[in-house]
Formats: C-alpha cells, sequence, structure tokens
C-alpha cells in the first residue's frame, strides 16, 4: 500500500475547532467535524452521543451536508472538544465515509504532523458495500420447480 498525503486544509481544522470549542457542551456533544464540500462550503457538524450508540460527528455531518444539498465531500476532519485537537475517525466512521465518498481525504494526526490521507489509505484492503449489491438488472435465475 502506497500513502500518499495531500495538502493540509487548515481553514477545516479551524472551523471544527471553532464548533468544538462553541457547541460541545457536557457529555452529549464533545466531538465536532467539518468537511469542505465539492462546491467549496464548509459544512459543520457535533457528534450525538447516547448509550444506545449515538452518531459521531462524521456521521451527522453526512446528512448535514445532504440537508444543504452538498452530496460530493472533497476533505473531512474532526475534532475533540477541550482542546484535544484533531481526533482520527472511528472505523464505523471510516468504512461509511469509504462507501458514501470514496475520493475522500481525511486529515489525521496532531500538531506538526498533521496530514491529509485519501480514505482508502486510512482503509485498506477494506470492504466496498457498491461492489457487494445485487445489479438490479441482473436477469433471475432460472427455477429449479
Amino acid at each position: 500500500m502506497t500513502t500518499q498525503t495531500h495538502r493540509v486544509d487548515h481553514e477545516l481544522i479551524q472551523a471544527a475547532a471553532h464548533v468544538a470549542r462553541t457547541r460541545c457542551r457536557g457529555d452529549n456533544h464533545t466531538m465536532a467535524a467539518a468537511a469542505r464540500a465539492q462546491d467549496g462550503r464548509i459544512i459543520t457538524a457535533v457528534n450525538a452521543y447516547h448509550f444506545t450508540g449515538g452518531p459521531c460527528a462524521e456521521l451527522v455531518l453526512i446528512g448535514a451536508a445532504a440537508a444543504q444539498g452538498a452530496y460530493e465531500l472533497n476533505t473531512i476532519v474532526a475534532v475533540g472538544d477541550r482542546d484535544r485537537g484533531v481526533v482520527p475517525p472511528c472505523g464505523r466512521c471510516r468504512q461509511v465515509l469509504l462507501d458514501y465518498f470514496p475520493a475522500l481525504k481525511v486529515i489525521v494526526g496532531a500538531d506538526d504532523r498533521l496530514r491529509a490521507l485519501s480514505i482508502t489509505d486510512l482503509l485498506p484492503e477494506s470492504y466496498i458495500w457498491a461492489d457487494h449489491q445485487l445489479d438490479a438488472e441482473q436477469p433471475a435465475p432460472p427455477s429449479t420447480s
């Protein structure tokens, strides 16, 4: 596997950090995410923690982006509250981000080691959901009766 780094979008990190600092209050909202849409807009969101497994900030962001008509995201970053800095996406988020945006770049790392990697580099040898869906135009198998 060859990992290629991309330009780090510092404006995204600042946007997520601002949301984490000003909107994350208490245990229900501890992470913020920011993504750059293909048209250049920045979309932000926070997680919705719940003991049943509420969605991470990255997943909330996918819905927020769609609600704003942004269906293609180029880059995403998550930042923790209490000045925790950039936090990499969990495994579930990596899989969902890959399935929705296979060309997405994800900002990871800390301080002077920040880098933007392709989602495929964060989830190598991954299961691609779309590759395993039945083609709607495939003929039905012959009947054995």
